[in-house]
C-alpha cells in the first residue's frame, strides 16, 4: 500500500477569470479538473508534468494521484459585491496563520522579472531583506506565492 501524500491545497478566490489567467496564462498551470457545486464552483490545476501529453479526461482522472494539485474555489456572486471585503491570506489580521505556498524554478530571479512584467505584484523581492535567493510574489486575491530555487 503506498504512503499518504500531500494532494491539494484549496484558496478560496474572488474572481474566477482572474485567478484563473493568472494560474494558468503567468504560472504556467493547467486546469485539470472542474467541479461545480451550485453556489460554487472548484477548479482544479498542477504544472503539465514532464514526458506526459495527457487528455483532458486523464487529467481529470488522475488528479488525485498527484502531488502540487491547487484547488481555487469560487463562491458565485464574490467578483460582483461591491461589499465583499476579500479572503483572509492568512499572513495578516484576523487569522494568522496559512502562510504561503511554494514553487521552484531554475532561476529566481529570471522568474521574478518575467512575473514583474506581467504586473504581478510582490510581497518581497530578491533584493530586499536576508533572504536574498528567494521572493513573494501575490496571488490576484493576495495569498503569497513563494518562489524558490530547483536544487536537483
Amino acid at each position: 500500500m503506498a504512503p499518504p501524500m500531500l494532494n491539494h491545497t484549496m484558496f478560496r478566490i474572488k474572481d474566477k477569470d482572474v485567478s484563473l489567467d493568472f494560474y494558468t496564462r503567468i504560472l504556467g498551470m493547467e486546469l485539470l479538473d472542474s467541479m461545480d457545486g451550485g453556489d460554487f464552483h472548484n477548479y482544479f490545476l498542477g504544472f503539465p508534468e514532464e514526458g506526459k501529453d495527457l487528455t483532458a479526461e486523464q487529467k481529470k482522472a488522475t488528479k488525485t494521484a498527484r502531488q502540487g494539485v491547487l484547488e481555487l474555489c469560487h463562491n458565485h456572486g464574490t467578483e460582483s459585491d461591491p461589499e465583499f471585503k476579500g479572503y483572509a491570506n492568512g499572513n495578516s489580521e484576523p487569522g494568522r496563520g496559512f502562510g504561503h505556498i511554494a514553487i521552484s524554478v531554475d532561476d529566481v530571479e529570471k522568474e521574478q522579472e518575467r512575473l514583474l512584467a506581467l504586473g504581478v505584484k510582490f510581497k518581497k523581492l530578491t533584493t530586499d531583506g536576508k533572504m536574498r535567493h528567494i521572493a513573494f510574489a501575490l496571488d490576484p486575491d493576495g495569498y503569497w506565492l513563494e518562489i524558490v530555487p530547483n536544487r536537483l
